[in-house]
Formats: structure tokens, sequence, C-alpha cells
């Protein structure tokens, strides 16, 4: 029976197991994007610690697309330059590297949650002293996507969409170039590709808005655009939001999820990152452990490709049963890795009766811990 700790093959990308860690942002570069030291140590521990892909946060793929000034950023090759260094270690501890490729969309240039999350004008600063930007949108007549003053908001006119066509284009190029294994393209939570995709936030009236076909467009072409230069042997992932959560009106929902999850796969996506809402702040989100379970479960079950779920995910013995069930085919780890940067480790040691083999996956410096 497959099993958390079972090994797993997309394309020609070996998994040792089935646990992820999720993206989760950092806010720790400097306003000029380029991976720090935190960056090494935050994402080699979780290598350490036993995950089978270690993911990075939401990495911009423009100045523009940063959530906050202080967001990790992939749009020159300085920026990859400093990556490669943590792609190297993590797989030097048997974890196989994957960077999150992100536009922030209407929710960027803000400043970081523990300075208030504030939005910050194009000729202003925010609590930290650094300067905010023109955002982009697909319909600048959408709610505030904060509390307080949005930044000043550009539609996105074709320019602007073959623009980020083409910065996804060259994030991937530069992400190969650091020694990433998986790409995952941030489709979710509110930022911009969830914004052309929901009939919420997306008003538009061209080949960009209105129809299911219209308002998928932009993710299908950045998607073809990173296909066409990631390699054939490497996987490809892609994060959406099964849901908004906002069931009183026309908005995106797990149907559409599953029908767009079957377009990505013919178009050479490999695995459904499911996640949900974060696109409104009406929406009403359950919560709870594997509160967003149900959700990869329909993409599983409705479309051609392989399906990762995340949330309220704290034990081993819980993700366990989420893959021998059948539910998902890989399981993010978000919170509880922050919590506990060894929570893969702790999976062996908590589903493995083997002594000698849960000894063994600990680092040789820290196997004296854990010897019986």
């Amino acid at each position: 029976m497959t099993d958390l700790l079972s090994s797993v093959s997309l394309r020609d990308v070996e998994l040792p197991n089935r646990i992820v860690v999720s993206p989760m942002c950092q806010y720790s570069c400097e306003p000029d994007g380029i991976a720090t030291e935190w960056h090494r140590v935050h994402l080699g521990s979780r290598a350490v610690g036993g995950a089978g892909i270690v993911m990075t946060e939401a990495t911009a793929v423009d100045p523009i697309g940063r959530i906050t000034p202080h967001d990790l950023g992939i749009w020159s090759d300085e920026h990859a330059a400093a990556l490669e260094p943590i792609t190297e270690f993590v797989r030097d501890q048997g974890g196989v590297p994957g960077i999150q490729l992100a536009h922030a969309g209407h929710k960027a240039s803000k400043e970081r949650p523990w300075e208030g999350h504030v939005p910050i004008q194009p000729d202003g600063t925010g609590p930290s002293g650094a300067s905010g930007w023109e955002v982009l949108t697909p319909s600048p007549e959408a709610y505030p996507p904060f509390d307080g003053d949005r930044p000043a908001m550009r539609k996105a006119d074709q320019d602007d969409i073959e623009g980020v066509i083409d910065a996804y284009r060259g994030a991937a190029e530069r992400s190969l170039e650091a020694g990433f294994e998986i790409v995952e393209i941030h489709a979710a939570h509110g930022y911009l590709f969830h914004e052309f995709l929901s009939p919420v936030t997306n008003h538009r009236e061209d080949d960009y808005g209105g129809s299911f076909e219209n308002r998928t467009r932009l993710l299908r072409e950045v998607v073809q655009a990173v296909r066409e230069v990631w390699p054939d042997d490497k996987p490809l992932f892609v994060r959406l939001s099964g849901t908004d959560w906002l069931d009183d009106r026309e908005s995106w929902d797990i149907d559409q999820t599953v029908r767009l999850a079957d377009n990505l796969a013919a178009l050479g996506v490999d695995l459904i990152d499911v996640s949900s809402g974060g696109l409104h702040p009406e929406q009403t989100v359950p919560g709870g452990p594997n509160f967003q379970v149900p959700l990869a479960e329909r993409v599983r079950d409705g479309a051609d490709v392989a399906v990762g779920t995340v949330g309220g995910v704290t034990e081993p013995e819980q993700a366990d049963a989420l893959i021998r069930n059948g539910r998902a085919d890989l399981v993010f780890v978000g919170r509880e890795f922050l919590r506990d940067p060894y929570f893969g480790l702790r999976a062996v040691g908590d589903l493995e009766r083997d002594s000698e083999a849960v000894r063994d996956q600990w680092p040789a410096q820290y196997r004296r811990s854990v010897q019986r």
C-alpha cells in the first residue's frame, strides 16, 4: 500500500517521500529580492528535517509582482546565483528543491505582516522605509484587497499581459540555472492569476474576461510559456484555489477548478496543488484539520492529474492517512514545518517500526539523539 514515506517519480524526478514543505513567505530579503542567509538556513533545515520536496516561498517573477518590498525574487541572473547554494544543499540532504513562481497582482505593494501589512503608495514609504509601486490588476474597480487606501492600480493591457508571460518564461529559465528540479506556478490566494480566474475580481470584456475560456487564458498561456523552457524530464506544478468560499455570488468554485485542472494537465502540468480562498474579505472558510482535502479529492477524481493537498496537517499519522486512503498524491505541510523543521524525520520515527531504519534516516551528525 502506498504510504507517506513511499517514493514516487514525477517525470524523471524521484521524490524520496510524499512530504512537501509548502511555500511560506519569509519577507526576509532586502528590497533587492535576493536570497539571504535566512533563506539558506530556513530551507536547508527543512531538507535536513526529512522533507521530500523543499519549496521556496512565493518568488516574484517581476519587482512589481512582490507582495512586499522584502519578498524573494528571481527576475535576474543575480537572483538565480543567490539561490544556487540553497538548491545544492537541499539535494545534498536527499531532498528535491522546488520553487514557487508568483506575481501578487493587486495584493502587491504592502508592508510585512509584523509591520502592519499596510499598503504602500507608489510615492510613499512604509514603516520599514521601503518604497511602494503601482500594482497590476485585471480590473481596477474590483474590491480593495486589504484595509486602508489601496496602492494605485493599473488595468493590465496587452503589453502588460505579454510582459507577465515573458517574466514567467525568464523566471523558469533562471530557476533551471539555479538548480531547481520542480517549478510551481502560484495561481491561488487572490494573487494575479487567481484575480483573472475569478469573476469576482475579473470584470474585463476582452479576450481575458467574461467566459471560463477567457478568464483562464492568461494562466494557460503562462503554463505553455514555462513548459516550453522547462525541461521535459522535470515536473511542473500549479497551485489553485479550489474555491473562493463565496457561495452567495458568482465566483470561482470547485467545478471550474476541476475543469481547469484537466486543461492544465493537457498542457504539461504534472500536479495541481489544491488550496483555497484568499481572494475576498467576505470569504467564509470552514477551517480545521484537513478542511481543504475534499477539494483536492474532487480534482483527483475529476481530472487526469496528480494532486497535492494542504491545510491543517499537523501530525504524521494524519498525513499518512491522506496518502494511504488515496485522497492525495502529495501532502503539503506549512505551519507545522515552521513549528517543527524536522517534521519529516518525526514522520519516519512515528510511522517506521524498524528502529535501525529510523536511525539511518537522520543525518549522521544527529543519530546519537535517536539511538535505542
